[in-house]
């Protein structure tokens, strides 16, 4: 039976979400929420590039409510936990890309049993998952660990390059590269170990060895050599490469650990072991792992192909959202999903 869906946003994440509930055999657009005026009234098929839908966008929270829909893909920049709640509790599952829902222990107590409320008074759940975190910190990890004994450490490293991303607002402004460098800021450690810590403690417990604690830490490299790349000029002795470190511990040592290593180029100084773009994992055990994931996408093109890493795993995971008992559901809670290609 198809599930009704509502796509809630419209961004790079949320047009490419879009667009594959389109193109689901089992899934059927019932609406689409922007947040933006002048998408409001448009085509669902031309906000993503398709032929139209009949279906058309809407800026009306009440609109969307009165669709009784299965689930909603929820994705805006912001988590809004009255929108949340209003959904959940008129009877709409949520799968999302946002971060808040990845350990509920880890949520504000306040927060978790407003939407623990809101799940048992509409019968529903909320599943929050994506490329990263969800499928390599979680799902990943968790099939790893299943021909373990015994673990000693794992870990995932994140490697970006980002010598073709032709954003020198964001690149330069937002995220520091081309400048002196200096210590390392707080802010963006606090937002990664807010973002990662949960699914490191969330595997840690499936694994049934639940961390002590998580801390977060941050190194900067420069350039050896003045570079030129998509978004600018690099001058030699700047900011070329970041890397921010989440550790969850167990027992005063490291157990489980997540790094990602942003860079402009590889010639810089200290010396780094820089990959492709992509995910490593290395489990360190009685069954011991070395694992390399690369995006086979040319990196002009990955800021067309990426969006997809992230938007078809929430899609993929409707069905199984949709069949969970009420409540905020985990990737501990739901069963290994695949995707329906027919």
């Amino acid at each position: 039976m198809s599930l009704r869906v509502v796509q809630w946003a419209t961004g790079n994440i949320g047009t490419r979400s879009l667009r594959s509930v389109l193109e689901h055999p089992n899934l059927t657009l019932a609406g689409v929420y922007v947040h933006s005026p002048d998408k409001a009234g448009r085509d669902a098929g031309e906000l993503c590039g398709l032929d139209a839908t009949g279906v058309t966008a809407t800026h009306d929270i009440d609109e969307i409510l009165s669709l009784g829909a299965d689930c909603v893909l929820y994705m805006p920049r912001a988590c809004d936990v009255d929108e949340v709640c209003q959904l959940l509790g008129a009877g709409a599952n949520i799968v999302t890309t946002r971060g808040e829902f990845h350990h509920p222990a880890s949520m504000d107590p306040a927060v978790r049993d407003r939407v623990e409320a809101a799940c048992k008074q509409g019968g529903t759940s909320v599943h929050s998952t994506g490329s990263s975190p969800g499928f390599i910190a979680e799902a990943v990890p968790l099939i790893l660990a299943s021909i373990q004994r015994h673990l000693d450490l794992l870990t995932i490293d994140e490697y970006a390059d980002l010598s073709q991303r032709a954003s020198p607002g964001l690149l330069f402004d937002v995220m520091g590269f081309g400048r002196a460098p200096g210590g390392f800021d707080d802010i963006r450690l606090s937002h990664v170990r807010d973002s990662f810590g949960p699914s490191l403690r969330l595997l840690a417990e499936g694994l049934s060895l639940p961390l002590d604690s998580v801390e977060a830490s941050g190194e900067l490299a420069t350039a050896r050599h003045t570079t030129t790349i998509a978004a600018g000029t690099l001058e030699a002795g700047t900011v070329a490469a970041q890397r921010m470190t989440v550790t969850g511990l167990r027992d005063g040592r490291p157990l489980l650990r997540f790094r990602a290593t942003w860079y402009c180029t590889t010639d810089v100084e200290p010396e780094w072991d820089v990959r492709d773009t992509g995910w490593h994992l290395a489990v360190d055990g009685d069954a011991p792992l070395d694992i390399d994931i690369r995006f086979a996408v040319p990196l002009e093109r990955m800021g067309a192909v990426s969006p997809g890493y992230t938007a078809h795993r929430a899609v993929n995971a409707v069905p199984y959202v949709c069949a969970a008992a009420p409540g905020i559901r985990t990737s501990l809670d739901l069963p290994v999903f695949t995707a329906d290609l027919s």
